[in-house]
């Protein structure tokens, strides 16, 4: 991995091992197994939708991705009413569910990293669902994916991003890169900031070395967590000189909410180092 890759400081020990509610271990077996079924359900149906507008699969795709969290047991609450048309969507990171719930509110053209075109299924599907990859271990295609992701907001796409780089655990927050706000300016879109908030905060927390198997039985096994989307008020590209002052507005609107807690652990050595030891589940 890049040593230019952001490295949040967050680790399971500290950050996900919370202790909390918890559902019994039959519930926790049902969950995971209703979950997989709900993916698996999704990925067959998938050739099916290839027909359909896209009002048609924006519906089909925000009924599964509900479908999906509440398989897991995971309830939803939403803070606010999207807004149609073109917009960045720039959200704060912490989870693999940050995926499908920002997909269940706000779908459109995600931004993943380019490893995930060759996973074995969801590769093939998200490359289907029009998600944008990028290369982050080679920072001279970032040029070239701000291009695309520009012209996707040109065409009326709304484009999805977790511009932090890295999986934070919810009670800190890492710093918005500003290369994937210069397609807003290009395209002359607004950006969409959305704040995600997990509670309790550690189930959800999907960090550092963190093995998938270990985090899909940890929200499996949580009792009463809430996954939270607050849409907050638009950034005008139009209003900004530049992309780092647009990037910047943006993080202060999604860090501006009481959710982000001072921490007495881990969070107060953020660290510059290399990404070696960062999540790699995350988008640039």
């Amino acid at each position: 991995m890049s040593a230019w890759l952001p490295r949040a400081p967050c680790v399971p020990r500290h950050c996900a091992a919370r202790p909390g509610p918890a559902a019994g271990r039959a519930r926790t077996l049902a969950r995971l197994l209703a979950g997989t079924l709900a993916v698996l359900a999704g990925v067959l149906l998938v050739p099916l939708t290839v027909p359909l507008g896209p009002a048609a699969r924006h519906a089909l795709t925000r009924l599964w991705c509900r479908t999906v969290i509440r398989a897991f047991g995971v309830r939803i609450r939403v803070v606010g009413t999207p807004a149609p048309g073109p917009r960045l969507v720039v959200a704060n990171h912490i989870s693999w569910l940050d995926v499908p719930l920002v997909a269940a509110v706000l779908p459109g053209r995600m931004l993943a990293k380019s490893e995930v075109r060759h996973w074995p299924v969801l590769g093939p599907l998200a490359a289907r669902g029009g998600t944008l990859f990028v290369e982050r271990d080679r920072l001279r295609a970032l040029p070239g994916t701000v291009r695309e992701l520009a012209a996707a907001l040109r065409s009326g796409s709304r484009v999805i991003v977790f511009p932090e780089g890295s999986t934070w655990c919810g009670r800190a927050q890492g710093r918005f890169r500003p290369a994937v706000f210069q397609a807003a300016l290009d395209a002359g879109a607004e950006v969409q900031p959305v704040r995600l908030v997990y509670r309790p905060t550690g189930p959800a927390a999907f960090v550092g070395d963190d093995p998938l198997t270990a985090s899909l039985w940890r929200v499996a096994a949580a009792g009463r967590l809430t996954a939270e989307i607050r849409i907050l008020p638009p950034v005008a590209a139009a209003a900004r000189t530049d992309r780092r002052s647009l990037a910047a507005a943006a993080q202060r609107a999604v860090a501006s909410d009481s959710a982000y807690l001072p921490s007495s652990s881990v969070h107060h050595r953020v660290s510059s180092r290399p990404a070696a030891a960062s999540s790699p589940r995350t988008v640039a």
